[in-house]
Order: structure tokens, then C-alpha cells, then sequence
């Protein structure tokens, strides 16, 4: 059976190509060895059933591995103790092959209901006799806690291990307990009772920190490549495939398989790209990512249903994208940590981002297209010249930022300061919308983003054009701007870039103007 790239469910290296994550389990059982409690909590399909399957058999030469799926539990098995008990010990018989026969009695009579009023601390004892007389250490993963989230049976159970996670010196306990989940069990609280009613000796406070890396590198994502190249000898440049996939994914691993299944399969065998040998190049690249962009998947409905759910990611975000805003991280700020929680950003020199291109242009498209941006005159006026601005396949981004200048005075030349400053470059952006959308999309460089200046790379039918947007503070200013627009076409291997001046001065000339540096062309245009 030949090997597939999997986005459904977790891999399994004999049937999916996979990167290697031998140097992430074995940092892992560091932990394990330390005897460390933690969660890996990371955002929906972040690959940590993967790595909790791969984990249990790489623990099984040195430990007794007891691997739970909460998933497999309904709501009814957290609705009293005794529920939870019998749930819990059916499905410890279930992963276990052989108990301590003493061990397997008492487990089979909680989960048949025979012992009446059974508690967790009677689970507990039955737990401690397994620990103490087990062969070998025992490690307990929990996977999909989140199931678990929402109820008080659960928080009692967690105070449990950390009650016996704190006399294990003196009381037979599990070497390692490993939970995996969206939610940071320490934050899990929040969901069941109001915050001023939390405790401050929160029952998973002896959780240590899960700072391994899971997030894939160009080099993991070359030599998975590499191993489906050996299998059917595309003839793609691996170097440069890998750099864009994690270019535009930042590592995450759905995005990064999903975009290798779609080459894979989707954009091979088409008419526009008959074989693999096609597929797997720049331009299957780029048709990869349109199918990706404009799908609906679990991973991005997960998300926009956090924004609803989470009212305080919305503002955040806006700011990130729009406002240029360089926010500096606060590990006390509860916005920031849901938004890192679930995947949205990440800490990038003590600043908070978007955590990878192709999430960017997934909101760009949730906040632009919204009814009320739809129906607004400078979304109009793009839709209404759009055919104007492509020519064989080239965006003529010059007549794009001619035409803006003009709209924009007309529709908010009589606006304030403020309004400009704040407003412009997202009205660009809904102007750019309806002209790109369908063939293309547009992020912000992460290292320009600020309330002065910001890099718009606008990707389209494989074609990379940059827009710097800055906000006017004199000659001299604008000059550095010029500058620094120049260098950076060079890391895009360009000729020609754009700029879009907002200038508050009375007596400024509106247009657009080419300005030459060196063998250089820059279009500015100022409103």
C-alpha cells in the first residue's frame, strides 16, 4: 500500500508520510524521567495524538505506558463520582494487558457498578496498589482532556494526582502523568465556576512547563519531502518546495500536510498540472494554497468559532492586523494567552504575531468581508474596476494605486488625522479585495508591522508584488522609507515595489510619481 500524505486523524509512519519526531520523544522522556506532571496544550490538529501514539511506543522498553483517550467518555461518565470511576477503570482494563491480579478485581468491580458509593479517593487506593506493585514505572497520558473541561468531577480528579503527586516520595504514584488538549489545564478552571471564586492552590499549579518545540522545521519538512521524493522522483527542488511550505505555515503541521496532500493529490493529475512532476513546483505551490485558502476545514472553523466564543480575540487581532500595533507580550494578559492558546499567534521577539501567513490571510478575508465592508463605497469602487487592473495574467498595481488615491479622496478626503492614521491602509486593503480575491491574497511582513510603516506582499497567480503603507512624517522620513523599500525588494529578487503615503500636510501633492534608485523602480503614490 503506498504511503499518503494524512490530515485526518494521526499518522502512522508505515502509511503516511510524516516528519521525524525522534528528537521531540526524546526530549519528552527527559520529562518523564524527571518524573515531571505536564500538558501538551497546543491549537487543533497540531499533530499531539501523533506524538502521544509515537510517545507510547517509544516509552514501552523503559516504562508501563497507560494510554486514555477522554474522547472515548461521554458527558454522562463526568456527571457523578461514581460514573467517572466506573468509566475511568473500564477504560484502564481496556489498555492494559496484564494487571496485578488484585489490581484487575477491584478495577472490574468499579467498572461493573458492584461497589456502591465508589469515590476517587477508592479509585486512588486501587491506583496506588497498581503503582506499587507494577514491574515497571508507570506513565498515564490522557489525550483530548478537553472533554473533560466543563465539569467539577474532573478538577476533583486532577486534585487527587496532585495530592499524590506531592507525597510520591512517601506513597506509591505514577512516575509521569502527560495530559494533551487545546485548553492549558491550569486555565480550565475559568470554564466551570466564576473567577472570583477560583482558589489560588489550583489543582494542577505542580504542572511543569512543555516548552518543546512542535512546530516543524524547514529541514523536518525537507526530509519528509525527500522520503516521498525517493518514491516517485518528481524532480522537485526540495530546498526551495520546503522553504515555501514553511514560509507560509510557520511549521504548523495540519497546514504544512495539507498543502503536501493537496499537491499530492489535488493539483496532480489536473489539466494544468498533469503529473506530479508539475505538481510539485512554485507554481503547483501556489495552487495549493488557493484550494487551502478558500476550503472550509475543522482547523479554521475551530478558530472563527473562538471569536465568537472568546469576544476579546476579535479587538486583538485587529489591532495585529490593521492598526499595525506592535503589542509586546504580558504573560498576565488573558487576551494574549487565549489567543496563544488556540493557535492565532505567537511570541516573536517579546511581541505578540499572527501565527503564520496563511492564518493571516484567513482573517484578513473574516474581517474585510463582512456585510457591512462588503456594502461599503471603497469595496464597491474596486469591484467595479477590477478587469482593469489584470493584463495578461499581471496585477497593474501602478492603475491600482492610482485609482485608490482618487477614490479615497473623493469618498475621506474631508476626514480627520485620526481617521486616516486608523482607517487607511485597512481601506486599501478592502479596496485590494475584490481585485485579488479568487487568484490571490495579501499579508503583512511580521518585522515591518508597525504604526508607521507596514509591508503588504500581495501574492497573485504566483506573482509577489510589495506595497509599503506608511503614514507621512516629512522628507526626510519618507526618504528612509524609499531606502528601506529598496532593500527589501531585494530579498523578494524584485525591480519594482510600491509605496502608499497617507499624508496629513495641507499642502501635499495627491498622485502617484515613479522614484528610481539605483536599477530600481519605485511607484508612490500619496492620498
Amino acid at each position: 500500500m503506498a504511503k499518503t500524505f494524512n490530515t485526518e486523524g494521526y499518522c502512522d509512519p508505515d502509511y503516511n508520510y510524516m516528519v521525524d519526531i525522534s528528537d521531540r520523544l526524546a526530549q519528552i522522556k527527559i520529562m518523564v524521567d524527571n518524573g515531571k506532571y505536564f500538558t501538551i496544550n497546543r491549537g487543533r490538529q497540531y499533530g499531539k495524538t501523533t506524538t502521544l501514539i509515537a510517545l507510547e511506543d517509544y516509552l514501552d522498553s523503559y516504562y508501563k505506558v497507560i494510554s486514555l483517550d477522554f474522547q472515548m467518555l461521554s458527558s454522562e461518565c463526568f456527571s457523578t463520582e461514581q460514573s467517572f470511576v466506573s468509566s475511568f477503570s473500564r477504560e484502564i482494563l481496556y489498555a492494559v494487558n496484564s494487571l496485578p491480579p488484585c489490581v484487575e478485581a477491584e478495577l472490574e468491580s468499579y467498572s461493573e457498578g458492584k461497589v456502591q458509593g465508589t469515590t476517587l479517593p477508592i479509585l486512588f487506593k486501587t491506583l496506588e496498589k497498581l503503582c506499587r506493585e507494577s514491574d515497571k514505572k508507570i506513565v498515564l497520558m490522557i489525550d483530548e482532556v478537553d472533554s473533560a473541561s466543563n465539569n467539577q468531577v474532573f478538577l476533583d480528579f486532577l486534585a487527587l494526582l496532585r495530592a499524590y503527586y506531592l507525597k510520591r516520595r512517601k506513597t506509591p504514584t505514577f512516575q509521569s502523568v502527560i495530559l494533551s488538549g487545546v485548553y492549558d489545564i491550569r486555565s480550565i478552571r475559568r470554564k466551570i465556576r466564576p473567577e472570583e471564586d477560583h482558589k489560588a492552590n489550583s489543582p494542577w499549579n505542580i504542572a511543569a512547563k512543555f516548552n518543546i518545540d512542535m512546530d516543524f522545521s524547514t529541514e523536518e519538512i525537507k526530509g519528509m519531502l525527500g522520503n516521498y521524493e525517493k518514491d516517485y522522483q518528481t524532480g522537485m527542488n526540495l530546498d526551495e518546495i520546503a522553504g515555501m511550505i514553511y514560509e507560509y505555515t510557520s511549521g504548523y503541521p495540519f497546514l504544512v500536510s495539507r498543502l503536501c496532500l493537496a499537491m499530492d493529490e489535488e493539483i496532480s493529475g489536473s489539466e494544468r498540472f498533469p503529473d506530479k512532476s508539475c505538481a510539485w513546483t512554485k507554481e503547483g505551490f501556489w495552487a495549493a494554497l488557493k484550494i487551502l485558502l478558500e476550503e472550509n476545514n475543522p482547523l479554521f472553523e475551530s478558530l472563527m468559532n473562538k471569536l465568537y466564543d472568546y469576544p476579546g480575540l476579535k479587538p486583538l487581532i485587529e489591532r495585529l492586523l490593521f492598526c499595525g500595533e506592535r503589542i509586546p507580550y504580558n504573560a498576565d494578559d488573558e487576551v494574549v494567552k487565549d489567543a496563544l492558546m488556540f493557535g492565532f499567534a505567537k511570541i516573536r521577539d517579546s511581541s505578540v504575531q499572527i501565527a503564520n501567513r496563511i492564518f493571516e490571510a484567513r482573517l484578513y478575508n473574516k474581517f474585510l468581508l463582512t456585510t457591512k465592508e462588503i456594502c461599503s463605497d471603497i469595496f464597491a469602487e474596486g469591484s467595479r474596476w477590477k478587469n482593469r487592473f489584470v493584463v495578461d495574467g499581471y496585477l497593474n498595481v501602478r492603475l491600482i494605486l492610482e485609482k485608490f488615491v482618487e477614490t479615497f479622496d473623493y469618498l475621506y478626503g474631508d476626514r480627520d488625522e485620526s481617521f486616516v492614521e486608523d482607517e487607511g491602509r485597512r481601506y486599501f486593503m478592502l479596496f485590494l479585495k475584490p481585485i485579488i480575491n479568487g487568484s490571490g491574497n495579501c499579508y503583512v511582513e511580521p518585522e515591518t508591522r508597525n504604526r508607521e510603516r507596514m509591508d503588504l506582499v500581495i501574492d497573485y497567480l504566483g506573482r509577489q508584488y510589495v506595497c509599503e503603507l506608511k503614514i507621512w512624517h516629512g522628507n526626510a522620513y519618507n526618504e528612509r522609507g524609499e531606502n528601506q523599500l529598496a532593500k527589501y525588494l531585494d530579498y523578494f529578487h524584485l525591480k519594482k515595489g510600491f509605496m502608499l503615503s497617507f499624508n496629513f500636510n495641507r499642502k501635499k501633492t495627491i498622485g502617484v510619481k515613479d522614484i528610481y534608485i539605483g536599477d530600481r523602480t519605485l511607484v508612490e503614490a500619496v492620498v
